[in-house]
């Protein structure tokens, strides 16, 4: 069974940094993507950030570049990070990860579509204040 593990939010004031992890067990291949959406109160999930397992391609919403990184933690292979730094108040939202098998998960030119991945973790509060 796959599961997906998010954690690391919380409570962070405007310009302060954090950062999210998203642990992933059960899966056996490693042609996959992974990606970070988050969704605010009242308005549409959205894809922020993701990268390709196998040649670690990766992508961000405009929003966040310059900002947010996603990266694989080097010494635990399964266990992906998405850092976050100067957060604004628009960045408030709950942060989910999943993991897509689809033919495009994540690509620079087309982004992130959330129908082509397959496992998603619980989410994970970040609130900005400012």
């Amino acid at each position: 069974e796959v599961q997906l593990q998010a954690s690391g939010g919380g409570l962070v004031q405007a310009g302060g940094s954090l950062s999210l992890s998203c642990e992933v067990s059960g899966f056996a291949f490693d042609d996959y993507a992974i990606g970070w959406f988050r969704q605010a109160p009242g308005k549409e999930r959205e894809g922020v950030s993701c990268i390709t397992n196998r040649n670690g391609i990766t992508y961000y919403t405009d929003s966040v570049k310059g900002r947010f990184t996603i990266s694989k933690r080097t010494n635990a292979m399964n266990t992906w990070i998405l850092q976050m730094n100067s957060l604004k108040s628009e960045d408030t939202a709950a942060y989910y990860c999943a993991e897509g098998t689809g033919p495009n998960p994540c690509s620079v030119l087309t982004g992130m579509d959330p129908l082509e991945y397959d496992y998603w973790g619980q989410g994970t509060l970040v609130t900005v204040s400012s």
